[in-house]
């Protein structure tokens, strides 16, 4: 089962949420050069996409394949050879994408992959809407987790993505992921993504001071601006539209302030191409993330000329 576990029985052919069966659906295995510094590398990263998830976002900008199932099934042994490939074009790591759903599949694909020579690392990109106790089982798999904290509230993560305990599941999940890989130190450890939404800096600032106040001021938030309408945004004309500039400039004031030291800001109206540039001042030096990006040597501005 999921480990947000829905009880659907896909042994028995049953599927639930997620619109999964047994077998893990890949709708991507790439490199792909937009994601934070450290995890693009200089190769960029091994991105497998799984299709299906275990949230309902209605602004979600992949829903073909989290919502519509767009994607290849296939065996673990087949998603291993996909992970070798990768590592053959030079991938910096194996990027899992949305894999909760399959966290199975996917660690048992690893331990094949290992067996036949996969030694790069595991990065697990996701929503954060975890189980403890199925996270546990990953220990030893992943070298870094690439997790979203998306909403404090229980009634944003209702409306917007169905999932109203998420505020009460995300935390312990982080706690989990930082009891096996620690804080991020530039190789190894935790990311948390936090995504801006128009026309809710209120909710941008609860996630911050949760962050700094759960998990301390060394946590590594990468902050991203990329929100546009998509999916069912027109059914909520309040996030049916971009952030503004006034409100970009807001978030960055409330990340100031929040008292957290390491990780990296998204450029306005970035694609996903164009990635993250570094936290600017006063956050570089000392024990703070300007340390950490300075030492991955990714202090230049990512943005294409």
């Amino acid at each position: 089962m999921c480990p947000r576990a829905c009880g659907a029985r896909r042994l028995a052919g049953k599927t639930g949420m997620c619109k999964s069966g047994v077998l893990p659906v890949v709708a991507s295995a790439n490199v792909h050069h937009g994601e934070e510094p450290p995890i693009t590398g200089a190769r960029g990263s091994g991105t497998v996409f799984f299709s299906g998830c275990n949230m309902q976002c209605v602004f979600c900008q992949n829903f073909p394949i989290s919502q519509l199932g767009v994607g290849k099934r296939m065996t673990v042994t087949e998603l291993a050879r996909k992970m070798l490939g990768l590592q053959k074009r030079g991938a910096e790591n194996i990027n899992f994408v949305t894999p909760t759903h399959f966290m199975a599949q996917a660690a048992h694909a690893v331990f094949i992959a290992r067996r036949k020579g996969l030694a790069i690392p595991i990065v697990w990109n996701t929503s954060g809407y975890e189980s403890v106790e199925p996270l546990r089982l990953l220990e030893g798999f992943v070298d870094i987790y690439l997790c979203d904290y998306r909403y404090a509230t229980p009634e944003l993560a209702k409306k917007f993505s169905g999932a109203p305990d998420y505020p009460a599941v995300v935390e312990p999940a982080i706690e989990e992921m930082l009891r096996q890989v620690g804080h991020f130190d530039g190789q190894r450890g935790v990311i948390i993504r936090h995504l801006c939404m128009p026309g809710h800096l209120d909710e941008t600032q609860k996630v911050l001071e949760r962050i700094r106040q759960k998990f301390g001021e060394r946590t590594t938030v990468s902050f991203m601006s990329q929100f546009f309408p998509a999916h069912r945004c027109a059914e909520f004309p309040e996030i049916n539209r971009r952030m503004t500039e006034e409100e970009m400039e807001e978030a960055r004031k409330l990340l100031e302030r929040s008292g957290l030291e390491n990780g990296w800001v998204q450029l306005e109206y970035s694609t996903p191409e164009q990635g993250t540039t570094p936290l600017s001042p006063p956050y570089e030096g000392g024990e703070g993330k300007g340390e950490v990006v300075r030492r991955l040597g990714m202090e230049r501005d990512l943005a294409p000329s």
